[in-house]
């Protein structure tokens, strides 16, 4: 039986399609991510829990094989994202924010949210959160907006800066002579 890779030079004798090499394939497979999940040292499995897993995995991979879709198995639900505090309790210190993801304190949320893939709509959207809850701690928001008005932003020019003095003095010394230029008498 020829590969549809024929191109590719030879194709190894477990690739072709033969069922007893399928067979063996997969028992070794499955035997292979076995010790792979129980070598996991957060694994917790009892002994008597081994031979069950060991024959899920073989029959997922049989599955996968066939190319035909699990019978009985239905796709699985979006899970239901439990925040780690309360809506309350991540708004409680001026200081900081609560993420409601992971628990930890944060000025901005923006960034923290981005390394999980979310946007401040759908962070509110999945905790169901208001819209207008807040995605920097008030204190730091505070901060900024002391520096930005020390510094004059989002002022307008003053009008008397604006106006020229009519009355200019005169200059006190005599301009200076272009490069080249002959001197003035």
């Amino acid at each position: 039986m020829r590969s549809a890779c024929s191109g590719l030079g030879s194709v190894p004798r477990a690739f072709e399609g033969n069922t007893v090499t399928d067979t063996v394939n997969a028992i070794v497979l499955a035997t292979e991510l076995t010790a792979a999940w129980l070598s996991n040292p957060n694994t917790r499995a009892d002994a008597d829990a081994v031979p069950a897993f060991l024959t899920s995995i073989h029959a997922s991979l049989a599955t996968l094989a066939s190319g035909e879709p699990q019978q009985g198995v239905a796709a699985p639900e979006p899970a239901e994202h439990v925040p780690a505090v309360t809506v309350r309790k991540s708004l409680a210190s001026p200081d900081r924010i609560i993420s409601m993801i992971d628990g930890k304190p944060y000025r901005m949320l923006r960034r923290h949210l981005s390394t999980h893939g979310l946007t401040p709509d759908e962070y509110r959207s999945r905790y169901k959160l208001k819209a207008d809850y807040p995605m920097v701690a008030p204190a730091y928001s505070e901060a900024r907006r002391d520096m930005a008005k020390k510094i004059g932003l989002g002022r307008k020019p003053k009008a008397a800066a604006a106006v020229e003095p009519a009355a200019a003095p005169a200059p006190t010394r005599k301009p200076r002579r272009a490069k080249g230029a002959a001197p003035a008498d």
